[in-house]
């Protein structure tokens, strides 16, 4: 069925004098918002610059930084080397070698465990493919290196950020899982439930 001639609207293109084709309109209102944040800073009123890392900025609990991989009650890596995090890994970020376990409680474990740092997005994917919520995104966010190398991060140092943040008592919220799994409900003292765990 066509279209009404009365339901077509037919636009045309705007045109452009001199000058606007200067730009002059758009560079006058750009340094006016320029001087607007510059007067805010100095006057006060709003000044939204952040002293770091003089004064390190207060992140929100679910903020999603380093990875960890955890450890189990008996200190074990608690990897089964099941391949579900690079497999769901939209980056392919991650690399995993299986061995056969030394423990007789599982099948496999991860002999090599890498991620690349700096080709994740940090989009928490691996962690919620994980069945036994083996490798997690902790609140770290000063995360620097000098070369590629150092930001390849393998076993051994996911490991020690395990250590390190268990250490300072700065565990992720996912961690702290409720009856649906380890994202379902939010931390008590954050006074917010998951849609999930609240129509069940």
């Amino acid at each position: 069925m066509p279209i009404a001639d009365n339901q077509v609207t037919w636009v045309r293109e705007p045109r452009m004098g001199l000058f606007e084709q200067l730009y002059l309109p758009a560079i006058a209102q750009g340094l006016a918002t320029t001087a607007g944040h510059a007067a805010r800073t100095v006057f006060g009123g709003g000044a939204i610059t952040e002293q770091f890392p003089e004064r390190r900025p207060t992140l929100p609990a679910i903020y999603r930084g380093v990875h960890r991989l955890n450890r189990d009650e008996q200190g074990r890596v608690r990897c089964v080397a099941c391949y579900m995090c690079s497999t769901a890994c939209p980056a392919h970020c991650i690399d995993i070698v299986a061995a056969p376990s030394p423990w007789p409680d599982r099948e496999k474990y991860p002999e090599t465990f890498v991620i690349d740092e700096l080709r994740c997005i940090y989009c928490g994917m691996c962690e919620q493919a994980c069945p036994v919520d083996a490798i997690e995104l902790t609140t770290l966010a000063d995360l620097t290196g000098l070369s590629r190398e150092e930001m390849m991060f393998d076993k051994e140092k996911l490991l020690s950020v395990f250590d390190e943040t268990v250490k300072r008592g700065t565990d992720p919220v996912r961690t702290h899982s409720g009856r649906l799994g380890p994202a379902s409900e939010l931390a008590p003292d954050m006074g917010l439930t998951n849609s999930s765990s609240a129509q069940s």
